[in-house]
This record gives C-alpha cells, structure tokens and sequence, in this order.
C-alpha cells in the first residue's frame, strides 16, 4: 500500500494530464511541423503511430505490472513516454517523428493502464465513484487547455516545445509515485502473458495500414493480405491463451459487440476530426496555430459537458436512447463539417463541432458503463480495454485512411487546376506575409486543400453514420436491469455475494 494516498493521486493526475494532453497539443502543432520537415503524404502516420503503439502496449504493460509491481513498470513507461518526447523534439525529417513518435506511444500505453490501475490498488470502489468526478476534471482540463499550449508555443517559441514541455511535469510524477508508492504484494501464482496475441494484433494493424498506404502497388495488396492472415492467427491463438488480450467470449453478448462497433466507428471518426481541423483553420483559413488550438476547444467542452450531464442522466433513462440522442448529434456535425469550404464562416466551424462533441460525450460513456454494469466482475478489466482499444484502432485506421484520402484528393485538385503538386510547398500557406498578399498559386492551393480536407470529413461522417447504426443495434434497458441480470447471472454459477461487489 501507499505511505500517502494523496501523493500517489497527484502523481497519478499529472501523468494522466500529460497523455491526455498529447493528441490535441500535437494535432495543432502538425500544420507548422509539415510546413517545415515537409511529408504532408505522411501527416496523419504521426497520430497512427502513436496511436497503434500505445493501444497494443495497454494489455501488456497491464499483466507486466502484475509480475513485477506497479511502480518500476510505471517508471519503464514513463521513460519510454519522455525520451520519446525528446526525440520527438529533436526530429529532422517526418520519417523521424514518426519513428520517435512510437516510441512515445509505447509509454503512453503503459502509463494509461498503470495509472487506472494504482488508482484501483490504493481505492476502495466506493472511493473510486467518488474520485471519478475529480479524473474526468483531468481529461477536460486537458482537453481545453491543450489546444492553447500548443498553439502558444508554436507561434511564440517553436514546434519541438510542445513535446520538451512533457519532461519536467513527467519527472515530477514519476519521483512522486516512486517515493509515496510503498511495498506491495506480487501475484501469488503465475500470470501468462499474451505475448504472442499482443505481436500478432500488433502485425496486423501495422500491416493494414501500411497497407492502406500503399494500396495502389503490388505491395500493398500483399500488407492487406498479409493483416488477414495475421488476424486469423490472432483468432486461432486468442481462443486457446489462458488470458487472451481480445476476450472473444465477450463479443457473443449483443451489448457489448454493439458498443464495440460503435467505438470503432466513433473513434474512427474523432480522431480524423482533431487530426485535420487546425490544417483547415490555420492554411486554408489563414489564421495561427493558437486560433487553430482555440477552434477545438468547443468540441473538448462539449464532450466534457455532455459526459457529466449524460452520466447522470443515465439513472433516469435508457443507456440506448442517451447513446443515439448522442450519435444523432455526432452524424449532424459531421455531416455539416463535410459541406465546409474556403469561405465556411468560422462560426459555423464551431458549432458543427461543438455539436460533434456532444456526440461524443453522450454516447460514449452510456454504452461503456452499461457495458461495465453488465459484464462480469471477473471481466470488467477485459471489457473496458477492449472497448479502449476499439476507439483506438478505429482512430489509428480512420486518421491513416483520411490521411491517404487527403493526399489523393490535393494531388487531383491541384493537377485539375493545371498545378503539379511537387512544385507547391503548404509552407506558403502558413507564412504571415504570404497570407498578407496571396499570389494566384496561394489561392489555387487553398481551395484544393479545402476541398481536400472537404473528402476527410465526408469520410467522417460515414464512419459516424456507421456508428448510428451500430449503437441502434444495442438491446434497450436501463443500468438497474442490467446490474440485476448480471447478480442473477453470478447467482446461478454460485458467486458469492463478496465475489460479486468486490
């Protein structure tokens, strides 16, 4: 146990602060980072590297910990978050970001899970309802304020500071739960780790999107072939692991397979949405990196906003009704960002992303908390990563999808208008004395990368439609049914009642 509950809460806090933090800081740095390292092509491999790498490290830094204690595996991952960071920071080309941006995912991953999981170890579950509150007020602060330090430190000092400002606050939690995390018992018995799921599921993301990527050439038929067959293998091998990182069992349930659809396809389109709105605002727009940071900021709130009404909304009504109420939303701003363009009042802009992340925060948490109420004790772990990973893999895929879209789209507009695309940079686009005196290449430019970004979020809203219909087919009920179907369920395989609320 821990000589100071507090301490270890604030450590815990501050390292979730930070990964929280990273994808908004980053995705309003990126049209400045491209402007210089170049690789525009490549954009959106910065959000899925960081993304698949920190989504297929979650299950095993998660039984790593149970081996060998919580605290040396949290202080492997933040390592591994912070010299990334560095690296990052230190990049000279995109190839090299993106390589160093795995290498930050992989920490992120770990300290994801080691954090949740030092919180569960030091607080009783009646503790845990009650700090919930204070650990949602992390994910929104973070979410508000890191457009705005990405966007300030762009303009006003440089790009590489967005990942140097991780290290001090990441020191400082590590040091704090190294030293206030106290002895702690270690699994009596062997725990088997999935190893050769976690490589498999891996493969095959990496794979399909490198796939993706190269889809016009032999090659990348090969990778899409390849991700089958990685993924029947993982199949094969997840029903026979003892703890097998994809608990396939679960997916026989309709609420849960539903919920995962959803993630999938809402993740798919959230991430595409936070990748490619500061490109739109600051270089077809023309305003600056901390407008583009601003602009976010109505789809974090509205998130954050509606997760805490719907939360408790969700003792009133139906989980379903809540989480369509919210895809409604979701589908209505995605479809108005896909009719967005060079002269799209920024307005607008706004509140068709405000309305995306009201979506976001209705129906998110009421399909992952009926899915909590109703699995299991014994698969409540399993169940809310799976659901964590299905986000993650549909942002990985939907930002590489989007990102390929994107490139494909700009090249075609740009020839259509009598341009070859090698010989514009985007870098014009973001230059204050550029956009002061726009030259006909400029304009040319701009409504072709308007236009492109257009396609990203028509793609987006089919993803969110997807995840309409998805969330349609989740069974009606409320939490209470659920919470009696799952005690009359463990009744009658003999459960105790201490098993059952542990």
């Amino acid at each position: 146990m821990p000589r100071s509950k507090a301490l270890v809460t604030l450590g815990v806090m501050l390292s979730l602060f930070l990964v929280s933090m990273e994808s908004t800081v980053v995705a309003t740095a990126m049209p400045t980072i491209v402007s210089q390292l170049g690789g525009l092509a490549v954009y959106s491999w910065v959000f899925s590297a960081y993304l698949v790498a920190s989504t297929t490290t979650v299950p095993i830094f998660g039984k790593l910990s149970d081996l060998f204690g919580r605290r040396p595996v949290f202080a492997v991952a933040m390592a591994f978050f912070l010299v990334g960071s560095l690296l990052c920071g230190r990049a000279g080309s995109m190839a090299e970001l993106i390589g160093f941006r795995v290498v930050q995912g992989l920490g992120a991953g770990g300290i994801m899970t080691l954090a949740f999981t030092i919180v569960g170890a030091i607080f009783t579950f009646e503790q845990r309802a009650r700090m919930q509150g204070l650990f949602s007020g992390v994910w929104g602060v973070s979410s508000i304020v890191g457009p705005l330090i990405g966007g300030f430190l762009v303009d006003q000092i440089s790009w590489p500071w967005i990942f140097y400002i991780n290290v001090p606050p990441g020191l400082v939690a590590a040091v704090i739960i190294w030293l206030a995390w106290g002895a702690e018992p270690r699994s009596g018995g062997p725990v088997r780790v999935d190893y050769p799921g976690a490589v498999l599921l891996a493969g095959a993301v990496v794979a399909f999107l490198l796939g993706l990527f190269t889809l016009r050439t032999p090659l990348g038929w090969a990778l899409l072939g390849m991700a089958v067959v990685l993924c029947a293998a993982l199949i094969r091998v997840e029903r026979r692991a003892p703890e097998p990182i994809l608990p396939l069992p679960l997916f026989r349930e309709r609420l849960f397979a539903a919920a995962s659809a959803h993630g999938l396809f809402v993740g798919f389109a959230m991430f595409g949405s936070i990748a490619f709105v500061p490109l739109f605002v600051q270089a077809v727009r023309g305003m600056s990196a901390t407008a583009a940071g601003a602009t976010l900021m109505p789809f974090m709130l509205g998130w954050v906003t509606a997760s805490i009404i719907g939360s408790r909304m969700l003792l009133r009504t139906g989980y379903r009704s809540l989480a369509v109420a919210g895809m409604i939303s979701l589908v209505t701003g995605a479809f108005l960002m896909s009719r967005i363009g060079a002269q799209t009042s920024h307005v607008i802009l706004v509140v068709d992303l405000a309305l995306m992340g009201i979506g976001m925060g209705l129906s998110i948490p009421s399909l992952t908390i009926a899915v909590q109420t109703a699995v299991a004790r014994g698969d409540l772990g399993a169940a809310t990563s799976t659901l964590q990973f299905a986000r993650s893999i549909g942002g990985a895929v939907g930002v590489s999808i989007m990102g390929a879209i994107l490139s494909l789209r700009l090249g075609a507009s740009l020839r259509a208008a009598g341009v070859e695309p090698t010989t514009v940079s985007l870098g014009r686009l973001l230059d204050p004395l550029a956009r002061a005196a726009p030259g006909a290449l400029d304009v040319t430019l701009r409504a072709a990368l308007a236009a492109a970004v257009r396609s990203v979020f028509v793609v987006a809203f089919v993803a969110a439609t997807a995840g309409l219909v998805a969330t349609l087919l989740a069974p009606r009920g409320r939490l209470a049914q659920l919470a009696a179907r799952r005690r009359d369920a463990a009744g009658a395989v003999g459960a105790t009642p201490a098993e059952e609320h542990r």
